[in-house]
């Protein structure tokens, strides 16, 4: 029994919708983690609690759950952090005080930090478990650089869950907004940015994969000497003038 070309076209319609939903939700959930600060400043300089509460719970609901859908290996860890987020905003809505919505962004830093120190006990470290993504030629100084920016990155997220918690309970609404919209996120490219140079300056006998590496590569470059230079010095002693 065949289908109808009727049939089939409706199927793949069906299917570009679905496809065109879940990237439209997947854009929104990020927008909504990124602009989650700037949001709730704009909409209590405008609207009362209670009503930027309904309108950030309109969105994060569905987001949440295409995420969820989407990654249903990580269900568990998504659900935590979605749950807790409608959790805060729903206190916000019904005792009508912002500081739950500003509670948010230490929610958020609490959990990377659970998930980085977890590795630290249930091996291999965070950042070991990246870099074997791009290769299993780890060296053991390789393994322990990995465990030691394992544990940097959990500092890091101690400490901006703290200043957090510390600007949604006590700091201006303006500066929760600009640490937690702005600052946060340099600071975080910062540590990007300077754990790559340390990296690819102490590491450089890996082949680049991508610009950013080929760049890293023309600044640093291979310590190992060339396949050439090494087959004329095993030429060199393997000649009788080489021989003493």
């Amino acid at each position: 029994m065949t289908s109808s070309p009727g049939s089939d076209s409706g199927i793949g319609r069906s299917g570009r919708l679905k496809s065109a939903l879940k990237i439209a939700f997947g854009v929104l959930s990020v927008l909504f983690v990124a602009a989650y600060p700037l949001t709730v400043w704009l909409g209590l300089s405008r609207l009362s609690v209670r009503h930027v509460a309904a309108i950030l719970l309109a969105f994060l609901i569905p987001g949440a759950a295409v995420r969820i859908w989407k990654h249903r290996s990580q269900a568990k860890q998504l659900l935590g952090l979605s749950l807790s987020a409608v959790f805060l905003i729903g206190l916000a809505m019904a005792f009508n005080d912002e500081r739950f919505m500003r509670a948010y962004p230490v929610i958020v830093s609490a959990v990377m930090l659970a998930q980085f120190a977890w590795t630290l006990k249930s091996p291999p470290p965070m950042v070991e478990r990246f870099a074997r993504m791009q290769t299993n030629d780890l060296n053991a100084a390789e393994i322990t650089y990995c465990r030691s920016v394992t544990v940097i990155w959990s500092l890091f997220f101690s400490l901006n869950g703290a200043a957090c918690a510390v600007l949604a309970l006590f700091g201006p609404r303006s500066a929760w907004a600009l640490y937690t919209g702005l600052i946060s996120y340099v600071l975080m490219g910062l540590l990007f940015a300077g754990e790559f140079v340390v990296r690819k300056y102490r590491f450089r006998h890996h082949p680049p994969q991508n610009a950013l590496d080929r760049l890293a590569a023309r600044i640093f470059p291979c310590r190992t000497p060339p396949a050439d230079s090494v087959q004329q010095s095993n030429a060199l002693s393997d000649s009788p003038e080489g021989n003493p």
